[in-house]
């Protein structure tokens, strides 16, 4: 399996317009990030984990030509907003592009895209195929995936482990049923927003120790905002085994 990381920012990420910090004025390229979302490579088939602004170019960056399915963690802008670039998609696959999440999601995205559910049968909309999930695991052509539910705040989100693989984003809260639903994953991906504490993300020290309690063999942070600092000063801090991710950042388990 590989894993790619398509981006690794957030909304209140990389580049800041107008803003001159450190970080958004930096010329190491591991400091720019896309808003985050995760590309899974396995059995020959494409998996994409969240479409959020910067879809189109991180498919286009990561040179994908054609997907399996969608995933999706949650319903925000920063994770979704990108989802009328499916289309390219369709048009290559000549195929409907199945999504994947609970019903609050799914009802949420055609809000965002109503006029591809309104029955108008209008060429070059997108075609979605909705696929709604609980808590129990799913397969989709034999890939099987665990959905892990977590807190952003009050929001559950949907975390998704893959064999030794769990991506988690936009949590602060983890019960400890859907943690034992992580333990043993050789690696794990968790939010990590900034140093400060935040009302619905994990801080930098709070997504370190429980990284140490699930002791994953690697742990890499995403969904990093540019108040986190400079990625060359944050891997410094780090204990081993624990990195901040950056764009285009692939790994095979």
């Amino acid at each position: 399996m590989k894993i790619t990381f398509l981006g690794t920012g957030t909304s209140q990420g990389v580049p800041i317009i107008g803003c001159k910090c450190a970080v958004c004025t930096s010329s190491d390229p591991r400091d720019k990030r896309l808003r985050s979302s995760i590309l899974i490579s396995e059995k020959g088939m494409n998996f994409v984990i969240d479409t959020g602004p910067d879809f189109r170019q991180q498919m286009l960056r990561a040179k994908v030509e054609d997907i399996e399915a969608v995933l999706y963690t949650h319903e925000h802008k920063d994770h979704v907003a990108g989802i009328d670039d499916v289309r390219a998609f369709n048009y290559i696959q000549k195929k409907a592009i199945p999504l994947w999440a609970t019903k609050r999601v799914l009802e949420a995205i055609k809000r965002e895209v109503p006029y591809c559910f309104d029955g108008t049968d209008y060429p070059g909309i997108p075609r979605l195929e909705l696929n709604p999930i609980t808590k129990q695991d799913f397969t989709i052509r034999g890939v099987t995936f665990r959905p892990i539910e977590v807190l952003h705040h009050q929001m559950p989100v949907s975390a998704y482990r893959v064999g030794d693989f769990t991506y988690i984003t936009d949590a602060n809260f983890i019960a400890p049923a859907e943690l034992e639903k992580i333990r043993g994953s050789k690696v794990i991906v968790l939010n990590a927003l900034r140093r400060e504490k935040h009302i619905s993300h994990y801080t930098l020290s709070e997504a370190v120790e429980l990284l140490k309690e699930l002791k994953p063999e690697k742990a890499y942070l995403t969904h990093i905002s540019h108040q986190l600092g400079l990625h060359a000063e944050v891997l410094k801090e780090l204990p081993p085994g624990i990195e901040p991710a950056y764009d285009e950042l692939s790994i095979t388990l």
